[in-house]
């Protein structure tokens, strides 16, 4: 069972189907969603400020979301999905967004619906991510603008699939 446990008399609260892998870390303020899914060794951390998750997010392996002590919450929208090993910190993310694996995306940042940040990009501090486009490097910048169909289909079929994983974790390892 994943290590779930208040901060400071505050418990995380989780929506309908939702999943956590044994090893997974929930703490604090963060309220999810439903059919959101944290995996293994992911950490969600709300114990300096609060995080807020939609529905239909997926948290994959070895992923950091953190917040920074009273200044920075971190926001995550609908139809997200946050790639292995990265780091989401004090910092919003859109409905339709896809966080790249080993991304680091910094305090006070905000990226748009429909965009994708690449794997291994930073998106430093105060960055504006543009809806519909793709930001990749170190620092995090605009290399192309996605169709919305590419991006739905991209999009979709991630989060789809994780929730169809999850299902399986749920049901002790049978398929659908």
């Amino acid at each position: 069972m994943a290590l779930i446990k208040p901060v400071n008399g505050v418990m995380p609260k989780f929506g309908k189907n939702f999943y956590a892998a044994e090893n997974a870390t929930i703490v604090g303020q963060v309220v999810m969603g439903d059919d959101c899914s944290v995996w293994f060794n992911a950490v969600v951390r709300g114990d300096v400020h609060s995080i807020s998750v939609g529905n239909k997010v997926n948290i994959q392996d070895g992923a950091i979301i953190h917040c920074t002590y009273q200044k920075a919450p971190t926001v995550i929208g609908n139809n997200v999905s946050i790639g292995h090993n990265a780091i989401v910190h004090g910092c919003t993310l859109e409905d339709n967004v896809l966080i790249g694996m080993g991304a680091i995306v910094m305090d006070h940042a905000i990226i748009k619906s429909n965009a994708i940040i690449a794997a291994g990009s930073v998106v430093l501090e105060n960055t504006v991510v543009e809806s519909g486009c793709i930001y990749a490097g170190v620092p995090a910048k605009k290399v192309k603008e996605v169709s919305p169909e590419h991006f739905k289909d991209l999009n979709e079929r991630i989060a789809n699939n994780y929730v169809m994983y999850s299902g399986w974790f749920n049901n002790d390892g049978d398929e659908k």
